[in-house]
């Protein structure tokens, strides 16, 4: 039996459903509008934050204080256009500097402009000028550029020291990764005295680690102290992968301190010199001498010459003649001729030196007065 509804109960219903449309339009009337009749946005309000940490505001501080002394520099490379045959400069790759004083040197790695026809530095105001190379130590990869500039404009970068850093101790960097620049990464000293390989396989010595975030594009930017002072260059980085792994290189500014005013002043660095070619190290194990540096020639006329070293050498009848190894140099020792050549660029020309010189199981002790490179 199909079900009815009396007219009465039809009646009520239509009354209930009328009063809940009208509760429903007397709510939306109420809602606030704006002008163009919409219903407007119920935002929330913020919740005050405080006072920043006093470990945020130093890091705050410290960006403010050296972020205007570091730069992005641009390599450019010449390029022929195919059809017009014009040559024009085109970027090459991008790499980190920072203003060294106010009369417009920049330093960088050297393999940040390594190959480059040109380059251009990008100051923190955005804006940009060409540069000039004054001088590269490629040994230690260390590069200085020039642009001119009112001093005003050239805030060069508080300079420190790294022979009193401690592991442990927090370090930042400044740079431009994947072309992002003034970019701020915060770690610590992960370790010091590391050696590592510059680009032409000689080994920088005393390098500092650290876990503060370096990737491609911060090569040639500082490593700051919590004073922000510069403490070392970034310069390489440990990983698989090509991006930071958490073991990045920085040049200790100690050595920067020493070589950057060679570069400004000579152009080029002019490593001390005693006037002798090395033997290979083949040459120690097959007459089984002890660790140092085996000559092989002493050039007429030179400090080494002066001093009676001799070299080794074939006899008339194919015998070899003993020569001198040079095993330390002011009682340090050398294992190797790079042991030899970083000892020697401690010292400038005109310095004297004192070689422990072995021949013929026989010790003894040489001064020597060193010689410029060129």
């Amino acid at each position: 039996m199909t079900p009815s509804f009396s007219r009465p109960t039809w009646r009520y219903l239509g009354a209930a459903l009328a009063a809940t449309l009208a509760v429903v339009a007397t709510a939306l009337l109420a809602l606030p509008r704006g002008a163009d009749g919409r219903t407007e946005l119920a935002l929330r309000a913020v919740t005050p934050r405080g006072a920043l940490g006093a470990d945020e505001q130093a890091n705050i501080d410290l960006f403010r204080k050296a972020s205007p002394s570091v730069v992005h520099i641009t390599t450019l490379t010449a390029q022929r256009d195919l059809f017009s045959l014009n040559v024009q400069q085109v970027p090459r790759g991008t790499g980190t500097g920072f203003v060294w004083d106010a009369q417009g040197h920049i330093v960088t790695n050297y393999h940040v402009i390594q190959g480059g026809s040109g380059a251009r530095v990008t100051l923190a105001d955005q804006s940009s000028h060409a540069a000039t190379l004054v001088g590269a130590f490629p040994d230690r990869d260390l590069a200085v550029l020039k642009i001119e500039l009112p001093a005003a404009r050239l805030p060069p970068i508080p300079l420190g020291t790294s022979r009193d850093l401690q592991v442990g101790q927090r370090v930042y960097a400044i740079g431009n990764p994947f072309g992002l620049d003034q970019t701020l990464t915060t770690g610590i000293v992960s370790a010091l005295n590391r050696e590592i390989e510059s680009f032409n396989q000689r080994t920088i010595r005393g390098a500092i680690q650290t876990d503060a975030a370096i990737n491609p594009g911060n090569s040639g930017g500082p490593l700051l102290d919590s004073a922000a002072r510069l403490v070392g260059v970034n310069t390489q980085i440990a990983s698989p992968s090509g991006a930071s792994a958490g073991i990045g290189f920085a040049i200790p500014a100690d050595e920067v301190s020493r070589i950057v005013p060679r570069l400004i002043r000579d152009g080029r660095y002019l490593r001390p010199t005693i006037g002798v070619s090395a033997g290979p190290p083949g040459l120690h194990r097959a007459l089984n001498l002890p660790k140092g540096v085996a000559l092989v020639q002493v050039n007429p006329g030179s400090p080494a010459a002066r001093a009676g070293l001799q070299a080794f050498r074939r006899g008339t009848n194919g015998e070899v003649v003993g020569g001198d190894v040079i095993t330390a140099i002011n009682d340090e020792a050398i294992a190797d001729l790079d042991d030899m050549l970083a000892q020697l660029e401690r010292h400038q020309p005109g310095d004297s030196v004192s070689l422990s010189v072995w021949r013929n199981g026989q010790a003894r002790k040489l001064a020597v007065v060193l010689a410029s490179g060129e």
